[in-house]
């Protein structure tokens, strides 16, 4: 059975709380695991979390701030102690090259893993595989940052009341599906395009065409919110968002699901483990500014299902 989930392992901006681990997200996509932004404590998180070695087959950082990144060497070292049997890709600014190799060989440890570094230096798509095509796009941030969005590729829905008006029925519609015609007619005929899912996530960034490009037409949109609305001046000169800015971007994107993350500790507790009276307002700025689809402030720990195909 496929399972399509976001699991959050950190949300805290700069410095971890109480209640905040630094930054870590698993996206489960069916059978693979992508780790994004793996800050210091990733690895403890994990093991909350009930996330294994063994899940991960890439891991993405959108740039080199550490609690971004902290967390990449003992993930690296864990991924080599399990001795995980599959190849593992990395994902990260080229620009930061030196850091990656100083977090990737920060002790001695022994290398059981194939851990295939692909450093970002462009707009574009990074792999493709039969399942999502994963892409790259450039933020405005102090230092190199990217965003990253996975496509899925647009299937097709059988019309049952089509597909009986021809008499198709039984194994021949499998048939059909695999072959495109049968019989003298088409798939286009009894089918119609079923659109892939699109997951975005945006970290560190202010406004600019890449969050657009990310956020647009997602279902599920993961984006930073560092900063509340009254503080639009600091969020702006320190190159983040504000819960309100995040809410626009999503309805202008025609997003689904929007996930609120990353938040500074001057606030209290938005990522806590209730919702606070800070979390509250990351919310209502966020729906003040038109978003009226599903909203999650986001907490270490949680779960969060991609929402489901249109």
């Amino acid at each position: 059975m496929s399972v399509r989930e976001l699991v959050v392992l950190g949300t805290a901006s700069q410095v971890p709380t109480r209640h905040r681990n630094h930054n870590g997200y698993l996206l489960r996509w069916d059978g693979e695991g992508i780790l994004f932004d793996p800050g210091e404590g990733t690895q403890r998180q994990m093991l909350r979390a009930g996330v294994a070695a063994h899940d991960l087959h890439r891991i993405c950082v959108t740039h080199f701030h550490g609690d971004h990144s902290l967390g990449l060497a003992g993930v690296i070292q864990r991924i080599n102690l399990d001795q995980v049997p599959h190849e593992i890709t990395a994902h990260y600014p080229k620009s930061g090259q030196r850091f990656f190799e100083r977090l990737r060989y920060a002790t001695a440890y022994r290398e059981t893993v194939s851990l295939t570094e692909a450093p970002v230096d462009a707009d574009g798509p990074l792999a493709v595989t039969p399942a999502y095509t994963l892409q790259a796009r450039r933020l405005s941030h102090p230092v190199e940052s990217y965003g990253y969005r996975i496509v899925e590729p647009d299937g097709r829905r059988m019309l049952p009341e089509r597909l009986a008006a021809y008499g198709i029925k039984g194994p021949d519609v499998g048939r059909m599906q695999r072959e495109g015609s049968l019989g003298g007619v088409s798939l286009e005929e009894v089918s119609e395009v079923r659109r892939g899912q699109r997951f975005a996530f945006v970290m560190d960034t202010r406004l600019c065409d890449g969050v657009h490009a990310l956020a647009d037409g997602c279902d599920m949109l993961v984006i930073e919110s560092t900063f509340l609305d009254e503080d639009a001046r600091l969020a702006d000169e320190h190159g983040h968002l504000t819960a309100g800015q995040a809410g626009r971007v999503a309805v202008e994107a025609g997003a689904r699901h929007l996930v609120l993350t990353h938040f500074s500790q001057r606030y209290t507790e938005p990522g806590g483990t209730s919702q606070t009276e800070s979390g509250g307002e990351f919310e209502r700025q966020a729906r003040a500014a038109g978003f009226e689809g599903e909203l999650t402030v986001a907490h270490d720990l949680m779960r969060v299902p991609v929402p489901k195909r249109r």
